[in-house]
Formats: C-alpha cells, sequence, structure tokens
C-alpha cells in the first residue's frame, strides 16, 4: 500500500519468536531494549525489502511502549516524518469487528479494493537481495566457562568483519557455564549469516 506495489511472494527474512527465552527479555530490560517482533517494508535502491523479526528497540521510543494486543503501524515519509496507526490487533472486539465489516460489505454487495485500487493496476516489485542489507545483532551463547572461549567467539566475530559494540558475560559457577551475550555494530547480512554457521 505504502509503495503501490504487490507482495513480492519472495522468500523474504522472515524469523520468528521460539528462539527468544525468558533470559533474552530479562538482559533486553536491563540494556534498556526491549523485544519486538516487527514487519518491515522499505525502498532501498528503488528495490522492495521485506523482512519479518524480532528487534531490539528502546524502551523510550513509540514502538517500544506498544503492549498487550495493540498492534502498531508506522510509516515514515518524506518530509511529512512519521505517522502512527495503532489499534487492538487481536481479542473479541478487534476480530469480531473486522468479520463484521467483511461480512456487511458482501452482504451490502459492495466490492471494494482493500488497497485503494484493483490488483491489475499495482506495480510489480524489484526485490532487494537482502545478503546486501545490513543489521546490528543480538547474540547470546550458551558455553563452557573455560579459558579461550571468549577469545575464539571474537576471533569468528573479526574474522567477518564484525565489530563489537557491547559484550556481557554472565557467568554460572554451578553448571561451569557462562551466557555471552554480544550486541554488535551494524554489519552485512551475508558476513553475519556466514559467522553464524560458522
Amino acid at each position: 500500500l505504502a509503495f503501490n506495489k504487490k507482495i513480492s511472494k519472495k522468500k523474504s527474512l522472515m524469523e520468528g519468536i521460539e528462539n527468544i527465552d525468558y533470559k533474552d527479555i530479562e538482559i533486553a530490560s536491563q540494556l534498556n531494549f526491549r523485544i519486538k517482533l516487527l514487519g518491515i517494508t522499505e525502498i532501498i535502491d528503488g528495490k522492495l525489502f521485506e523482512r519479518v523479526h524480532p528487534a531490539l528497540v528502546k524502551k523510550d521510543t513509540y514502538i517500544g511502549n506498544v503492549n498487550g494486543v495493540m498492534n502498531a503501524v508506522i510509516v515514515e515519509g518524506k518530509p511529512i516524518g512519521e505517522s502512527v496507526l495503532q489499534g487492538e490487533g487481536a481479542g473479541p472486539g478487534a476480530t469480531s469487528s473486522a468479520l463484521m465489516s467483511d461480512l456487511l460489505s458482501i452482504l451490502r454487495g459492495n466490492i471494494k479494493y482493500p488497497f485503494g485500487l484493483p490488483g491489475i493496476k499495482r506495480k510489480k516489485p524489484i526485490c532487494y537481495n537482502e545478503r546486501n542489507s545490513s543489521n546490528s545483532l543480538y547474540l547470546r551463547l550458551e558455553v563452557k566457562d573455560k579459558p579461550g572461549v571468549l577469545s575464539e567467539i571474537t576471533k569468528q566475530l573479526a574474522l567477518k568483519k564484525i565489530s563489537v559494540e557491547r559484550l556481557i558475560q554472565i557467568p554460572n559457577h554451578k553448571n561451569k557455564t557462562a551466557s555471552i551475550i554480544i550486541i554488535t555494530h551494524k554489519s552485512n547480512e551475508k558476513d553475519a549469516q556466514n559467522c553464524l554457521k560458522q
């Protein structure tokens, strides 16, 4: 809708919340962040870039304070800046309202275009290669608490030209393990994926 284009239908960068533990939520809070599942669409170099993934957002931002069943859509434009649309995205009221709206529209015989114009007039997108994108990474590694482990991790990051912004080590003396939390500076997605595989 924002870019008058069809959804690309190509496999986009997509990750759910299944790998997030309560420990990650606690750590994020200590660092003044919240974890939010975001769907982001933008135009980069005239190409459409679509992705869905959890992200660390600052507690004092608007999106960081959208909680419970509330959803928010934030549209950023030039020169208008940010416009926000917020409302319930789940629960009995929101679901009933959406369902009744559709049923009443059908019963009235309305032929509406949900995107304001017929699909045939929407442009086919040229997709941005997600491997060229850059993002900061949040990494939590559960490791044996022994000499050399941290240096091996930072060595692998350095080999892929990934720079560390913050590093926290939380030892668990009982199990002789440690949680290593790393937040990186922005790095290339291709390098990041190769590093994670390594």
